[in-house]
């Protein structure tokens, strides 16, 4: 005898059903740009989309372009880029709260986590803005930029 007892496996418990799907499509994602026809351009160059509409949307502050991703039986999908036009705009707000103030020592924070880095060191960017890549295989997914804008920029400019 050597010590151990014969153990059965047990069954793998059923999984619960699935709760039904809420959705059908993702209609649109909204991103804040700084500068919407510097953006549109770049998601017609490098993603192959289109503009359907261009608007401005005074009451909520802000310029808009709708740029066709896909048509499904369900309905489009739209990239919805998203121009802040004052200062109260809640885009406007968002560009504000989310840039950087020190593109270098958000790198130097973000490599100690173990997240690689695909650039070691800020370098220059649009608008004068220093901006620096963190790798896709550590975010997500998502090739994930950096930016700090230069001294005395405005948010939403």
């Amino acid at each position: 005898m050597s010590g151990y007892e014969a153990v059965t496996p047990m069954p793998p418990e059923p999984a619960a059903p699935a709760p039904p799907a809420l959705f059908t499509r993702i209609d649109h994602v909204g991103v804040a740009v700084r500068d919407l026809d510097e953006s549109i351009s770049w998601y017609e160059t490098t993603y192959g989309l289109r503009v359907l509409t261009r608007e401005t949307h005074d009451d909520q502050g802000v310029d808009e372009a709708m740029l066709a991703v896909a048509d499904t039986p369900a309905g489009g999908s739209y990239v919805q880029l998203l121009k802040p036009t004052r200062e109260d705009s809640p885009v406007w707000k968002f560009l504000a709260r989310n840039g950087l103030v020190d593109v270098e020592a958000a790198l130097r924070s973000i490599e100690n986590t173990g997240v690689r880095l695909v650039d070691a060191r800020p370098r220059h960017g649009s608008m004068g803005a220093s901006i620096a890549f963190l790798h896709p295989k550590d975010t997500g997914g998502v090739l994930t930029e950096l930016v700090q804008a230069p001294r005395g920029a405005a948010a939403g400019g």
